[in-house]
């Protein structure tokens, strides 16, 4: 499983950064996205998938290696919360971008400056 969703972290990464490279805005921003859920897969599986319980523990202890580890699901909440942030923002600013220029492609935004 983790060899399957390795590849897909690398498939996501090579998308991200083929959409940043495009002439438009927008297919900037699907490209900051496929990178910030490659980067959440990313720490989530760098930490190691375990099918185990949940980290609660009542009185009796079991063995550590049967509980996942919290931490990891916590900052990739924590980088989902960000990354949306970040989308939101981008969005405004693409909103505002095309407002003020009447256009999304980047060639014919030079031709506006002069």
């Amino acid at each position: 499983m983790e060899i399957v969703l390795a590849i897909l972290v690398g498939v996501l990464y090579t998308a991200g950064v083929y959409m940043m490279l495009r002439r438009s805005i927008l297919k900037f921003i699907i490209g900051l996205i496929f990178l910030s859920n490659a980067t959440n897969l990313l720490v989530f599986i760098a930490t190691g998938l375990t099918a185990g319980k949940p980290a609660f523990v009542d009185n009796s202890t079991p063995s550590p290696e049967n509980l996942s580890d919290p931490l990891p699901q916590a900052l990739v909440l924590t980088a989902i919360v960000i990354g949306f942030g970040i989308f939101v923002f981008t969005i405004a600013l693409k909103y505002k971008y095309f407002e003020t220029t009447g256009t999304d492609d980047l060639d014919q935004l030079k031709q506006t400056d002069k």
